[in-house]
Parts: C-alpha cells; sequence; structure tokens
C-alpha cells in the first residue's frame, strides 16, 4: 500500500471532535498530519522521518487547507471522516511523505512511530495520536 490519497473537501470532523484552531505556517492541505512548532508557534506539516525531532510528532490532522500565515484548524481527537478509502479496524501512522498518512506495512526502516488512529470503518478515523519515540 501507500499513503492514502484524500480528497480534501471530503474531509469532516465528528461530533466528538476536539479540535484547535491557529496558523499555517506553509501551505497545508486538509487531511495531513501536522504539527505545532515551538519556534514559530504556526502548525507545519509532520514527517516519520524528519532530522527535528519535534516534526516526527504528529499533534493532529488539518481540517482545512490554508497558506502561511492563515487560518487553520485541527483535529486533535475523536473521529474524522478521513475523505480517503480506509480498511475497518486498520491502524493509520504518519507516513515520510510531509503529513502523509499510511498503515504500518508502509513505515519503513529508521522513521518514527507515530500512530495517527484506527479506522472505524471504511470512511471514519478514530483518532488517537501515539507517539512512543521509537524507530524501526
Amino acid at each position: 500500500m501507500a499513503d492514502l490519497v484524500i480528497v480534501a473537501a471530503n474531509v469532516v470532523a465528528g461530533a466528538d471532535s476536539t479540535a484547535v484552531n491557529g496558523v499555517a505556517g506553509e501551505t497545508i492541505t486538509a487531511g495531513k498530519a501536522v504539527y505545532l512548532s515551538s519556534t514559530t508557534k504556526k502548525w507545519m506539516l509532520a514527517d516519520s522521518n524528519s532530522a527535528t525531532a519535534e516534526a516526527r510528532q504528529a499533534k493532529g490532522i488539518a481540517l482545512n487547507g490554508a497558506s502561511l500565515n492563515q487560518p487553520i484548524a485541527v483535529h486533535k481527537s475523536g473521529d474524522l471522516t478521513i475523505g480517503a478509502t480506509l480498511v475497518a479496524g486498520t491502524a493509520y501512522y504518519l507516513s515520510d511523505t510531509p503529513g502523509g498518512i499510511c498503515p504500518l506495512a508502509d513505515v519503513g526502516a529508521g522513521e518514527y512511530v507515530c500512530l495517527l488512529g484506527l479506522a472505524k470503518s471504511t470512511s471514519v478515523l478514530s483518532v488517537d495520536i501515539q507517539f512512543p519515540n521509537v524507530s524501526l
């Protein structure tokens, strides 16, 4: 498999969603995994094999698209219609493509493991981010 192909227009937070608002530090598309930069206080694309430790730990998933310095909403936990086809019961992780989401089979050697959530159905991801700070 590969990264999920997400239709940004179909990314929708569920009724139990926990979300925050902020400012984008780069161009971000809805459905991409993001982290909050401690330096700029802006949301950036997370990356499982980034040289920056902070970037390897996703803190949420973008609910809307934004360019540099535009407002962005970030889904932190709860149900999320992700806008992609999921396999129910499958765990999804941060990818080595900035902002990407993939199944465990696509997390390669040397990448840091960041569980984003479990698929409740073929369209809903139950987001509960876990970051043990270990690489494969």
